[in-house]
């Protein structure tokens, strides 16, 4: 077996990578080394195409910079095989490095007539601004799926909704609710501190099916100034047919500050002005019935490094009171926050947020049997979970940890996907 292996190692090297491929590594070497993450996942696949042995991954993984690991594995891919550079570059385009992959394969497209292995894709037309985006935004570790998941929401089942109904929120009614989603992606250039939320056009969308499936009308609206978000944010309030639905849902992706979303103009809307606007006094066809909110935002520019881990306990929230002749200026209602006040939220620029990711994985998969508080700390977990991943700049090995403030006074089930026989 052992002479087997070197003799496989040998025709590797003999027959080698070929010429062009080599001059194009050697020439995009120094672009590489700056840029390229060099991570397990990449490693792992240049394994699994035969490219690299056990003990050139041990090594290369085992460099404590980014740019060692760059440099190692550039130097090792013109003595793989012919293969090499074409798994090199699908490598690349599957770690989201599709600006390097294109970056390489340019030249390649030029010589498509004189090639005799298959050609590979053309370039995105949005590489700069791929190349720009991974730049700038947060990339983080690839702790599971490497897109939104979209498997279809689990229904609630016939016993589980009879358990559970009487000490629950009244969640019968088809729809559920209405669900408003107002995402602001580009922002207007007298607002230059603010840049465009690159993968904020992924979360909307995932937020648009997740409450469609959950039997939710949801009303999608983009790039609103304040006085835009203020006008939508009261019609959807005052809307007549909240009077016939048993709940409804609001989401703001944008930036933020504290207390705060920013509109497109660069103003900044209270969030405190949007809670009140559905509260008891002032949308009164929602008075009992549960209102959620979603914040996607940053509450401050704080950046979350984590810390060692030595000890950790756990914390509990009790809930909220019930009262029968009077009620509270605000009440029945509980609010999802991206991150901690005075932090960052993280953004991918492929995958939408992080907090949206989650939030969107466990209402699929949870809502069936979970009430929306523990729903709120399983996406807790998941973000306590997650860490930045980009060698070389402040984000690398970032943290964010998301929280929730309630005022439900019952538990609230979605009961996804069942119809109630009124």
């Amino acid at each position: 077996m052992y002479e087997e292996t070197v003799r496989q190692q040998r025709m590797l090297g003999e027959c080698g990578m070929q010429e062009r491929d080599k001059n194009i590594l050697r020439k995009r070497s120094v672009s590489l080394c700056k840029e390229m993450v060099v991570d397990e996942l990449l490693v792992q696949m240049l394994q699994a195409d035969g490219i690299l042995t056990d003990n050139m991954a041990e090594s290369i993984l085992a460099e404590n910079t980014s740019q060692k690991r760059s440099w190692q594995l550039i130097s090792l891919l013109p003595k793989r095989g012919p293969q090499a550079f074409n798994s090199f570059c699908k490598a690349l385009r599957e770690t989201e490095q599709q600006h390097l992959c294109a970056m390489l394969t340019e030249h390649r497209e030029r010589e498509r007539e004189r090639c005799m292995d298959s050609p590979l894709p053309l370039p995105t037309q949005d590489t700069a601004k791929a190349k720009r985006a991974r730049l700038q935004e947060s990339m983080e570790m690839c702790l599971h799926a490497d897109s939104p998941v979209t498997s279809a929401v689990l229904p609630c089942t016939h016993d589980f909704y009879l358990t559970h109904f009487q000490q629950s929120y009244r969640m019968a009614s088809s729809p559920r609710g209405m669900a408003l989603v107002i995402s602001n992606v580009t922002f207007d250039p007298p607002a230059p501190d603010l840049d465009s939320r690159v993968g904020g056009e992924v979360d909307e969308e995932v937020l648009r099916k997740v409450f469609t499936e959950l039997d939710y009308t949801v009303m999608l609206h983009r790039n609103l100034s304040v006085q835009g978000m203020q006008a939508c944010i009261e019609q959807f309030s005052r809307r007549p047919d909240h009077q016939m639905m048993d709940s409804c849902a609001v989401c703001l992706l944008s930036h933020g500050k504290e207390g705060a979303v920013y509109g497109t103009d660069g103003q900044l809307l209270e969030l405190d002005w949007v809670f009140q606007s559905f509260d008891n006094a002032h949308c009164p066809q929602l008075q009992n019935k549960p209102k959620m909110f979603f914040i996607q935002a940053c509450r401050g520019e704080e950046m979350d490094c984590g810390v060692d881990e030595s000890d950790g306990r756990e914390r509990t929230q009790s809930p909220g009171g019930r009262m029968r002749v009077k009620l509270p200026q605000r009440s029945d209602m509980i609010c999802g926050f991206a991150t901690l006040k005075g932090t960052a939220a993280m953004r991918n620029t492929k995958r939408g947020s992080w907090y949206i990711q989650e939030l969107n994985a466990a209402l699929r998969n949870r809502a069936k049997d979970t009430h929306i508080a523990d729903i709120l700390v399983q996406v807790n977990g998941r973000i306590k979970e997650r860490e930045g991943y980009a060698p070389g700049t402040p984000y690398h090995r970032c943290k964010e940890m998301s929280e929730y403030t309630s005022s439900l006074c019952k538990n609230l089930f979605l009961f996804p996907k069942y119809c109630p026989q009124n």
